[in-house]
């Protein structure tokens, strides 16, 4: 097994990075070292945001570490996982010279991380087949060893179809790629799938990174709360090339308690009735008149396409319904992105849809 590290950018492997107040590891009763605010603000009623945070929360790093079943080492908290993204890019490609791989139709923010980076895009579609749209995971690597990529993002379950790389697959490609490629895996939906994480896998496959978030199944999108799982040595470079504050106090005290066991429970139940929702609603829209196919999914959301994917947009919109517009992505010029809602929610899309073709 190589050393991950042979992999990030020559002049960051020593990169000190910024050394913050909370970097310190010093105690004391009055805290005169940050050029904070001695009081609280008015609208402060916790008094918990005067203060700079601690740049890596110990127990939010504890709980994440237990939920994923990692060590906390591993772990790197971030604002979503974009900023794992970007960190990954910044930290590993040397602009103009290394390269990022990718499988459209994909999430954007790989694309649009490398390009920020100067690093080149590979790209290697998806392949759309009768089952779904998969990856073609032998160019993957080909491309990969042929075309300097250091990173090459796989996105599981995929962003927009929802379709899981098995994870004997994506090992195998880690392993022809150890030494070149780092293997990050975004499992930002992993919790609807019937498919086990990767995550204990980072510890015995040193280029293989896991990206995980609260944003989807644990209903905190708007606490941008994310983490990127790897070698410790890695996440010892990520977070010297990160932000010195990146995780606000009210954000995390949300979390902690997101993560107690009371709301992990309530967390499972809804989960449960996404997935039931999903297969409800799939069987439903196949039925619907100007449905082209929709996809097999195991995130919390379906690709479907249409006879008319304007007239079927237009026609949600006029009811209230938004979903996502995936035309503009490369193979989708026929499809939408449905994420799967409440009950009421999806028998609203349906609706929707209905009127539309007994209007026409």
């Amino acid at each position: 097994m190589s050393d991950v590290l042979q992999l990030v950018r020559e002049d960051l492997r020593d990169f000190a990075g910024y050394s913050s107040a909370r970097n310190t590891k010093v105690t004391g009763e009055i805290w005169l070292n940050a050029n904070e605010s001695p009081w609280a603000n008015d609208a402060d009623m916790q008094a918990i945001a005067r203060r700079y945070p601690d740049p890596q929360p110990g127990q939010l790093r504890l709980m994440l570490a237990d939920l994923y079943g990692v060590v906390p080492e591993q772990i790197l908290i971030g604002r979503g996982s974009d900023e794992a993204i970007d960190l990954l890019v910044r930290a590993l490609c040397v602009p103009a010279r290394d390269a990022v791989l990718v499988a459209p139709p994909v999430f954007g923010m790989y694309a649009v991380c490398a390009r920020l980076q100067g690093a080149r895009l590979v790209e290697v579609p998806l392949i759309d087949d009768p089952n779904d749209l998969h990856v073609d995971l032998e160019e993957v690597t080909r491309r990969a060893l042929a075309e300097r990529v250091k990173i090459v993002f796989l996105c599981s379950p995929g962003n927009p179809a929802g379709g899981v790389i098995p994870a004997e697959d994506v090992l195998a490609v880690a392993q022809r790629l150890d030494g070149r490629a780092l293997v990050v895996v975004d499992e930002a939906y992993i919790e609807f799938a019937a498919a086990p994480s990767l995550a204990d896998k980072v510890a015995s496959q040193t280029n293989l990174a896991v990206l995980r978030t609260l944003s989807k199944a644990h209903a905190l999108a708007a606490a941008r709360i994310g983490c990127v799982i790897a070698d410790p040595a890695l996440i010892d470079v990520l977070r010297r090339c990160q932000a010195p504050y990146p995780v606000p106090a009210p954000c995390t005290e949300v979390a902690l308690r997101a993560l107690t066991p009371g709301a992990l429970a309530a967390t499972r139940e809804r989960i449960a009735i996404i997935k039931s929702e999903r297969q409800t609603l799939r069987a439903k829209l196949e039925m619907c008149a100007g449905v082209r196919r929709v996809y097999p999914s195991q995130g919390n959301f379906l690709l479907v396409r249409f006879d008319d994917a304007s007239a079927a947009y237009a026609a949600l919109l006029a009811q209230g319904v938004v979903v996502r517009d995936q035309r503009a992505a490369p193979q989708l010029g026929d499809a939408l992105r449905i994420s799967i809602g409440t009950p009421a929610q999806n028998a609203r899309v349906l609706a929707a849809l209905e009127a539309r073709e007994q209007v026409s």
